[in-house]
């Protein structure tokens, strides 16, 4: 975490709006949510597009969380890492190709569509653009899901971006983000 307290605090269940309750429905808030909840409209706008991403994407599950973990690493957002790596778990990813994520595309054992994956991440979020060589390098993927991957990133440099400033605070049990060497 960035920050130890929020700049944007996350509502207590007390101060939710119900127009936030009614669309998370039942069970625990993340802390993301209880944040976003200070700007209803936002959040019912954003989560649109996020759903999308997590749920709707064409990219492979595996895939979509290998990129979201890079991205989440290089903007160095401690709570996207801890949510993402429960979840990359859950989509296929394993703990040692998690461990090595912070290292990119030159670690040892990463297919070679996975080394494809993570530099188009770096570019992405280095340049805003992806090279032609890296782009061919995505050809086990089709059209639509190069485009998912280039939205993914772009989500979640996002999400990190707002989670890191309004210093959101990581939700109970989750992962720790390995230091930047």
């Amino acid at each position: 975490m960035r920050l130890d307290e929020p700049r944007v605090p996350a509502l207590s269940d007390d101060e939710m709006p119900d127009s936030v309750t009614d669309r998370l429905g039942d069970g625990p808030v993340l802390n993301i949510f209880r944040t976003m909840a200070n700007h209803p409209d936002l959040m019912r706008r954003w989560m649109v597009f996020a759903n999308h991403i997590l749920s709707k994407s064409t990219l492979p599950e595996r895939e979509r969380e290998l990129a979201i973990l890079r991205i989440g690493w290089l903007c160095q957002a401690g709570y996207e890492w801890g949510q993402h790596v429960r979840i990359g778990l859950d989509a296929g990813l394993t703990q040692v190709e998690i461990d090595r994520i912070p290292a990119g595309s030159s670690a040892e054992g990463w297919s070679a569509l996975d080394q494809a994956l993570l530099d188009a991440t770096d570019e992405l979020h280095s340049d805003a653009f992806i090279t032609d060589a890296t782009w061919a390098r995505l050809s086990e993927l089709d059209d639509q899901q190069k485009m998912d991957l280039v939205f993914t990133v772009g989500q979640y440099n996002l999400v990190s971006m707002a989670l890191n400033t309004l210093g959101v605070q990581a939700d109970p049990g989750l992962a720790v983000m390995p230091d930047k060497a």
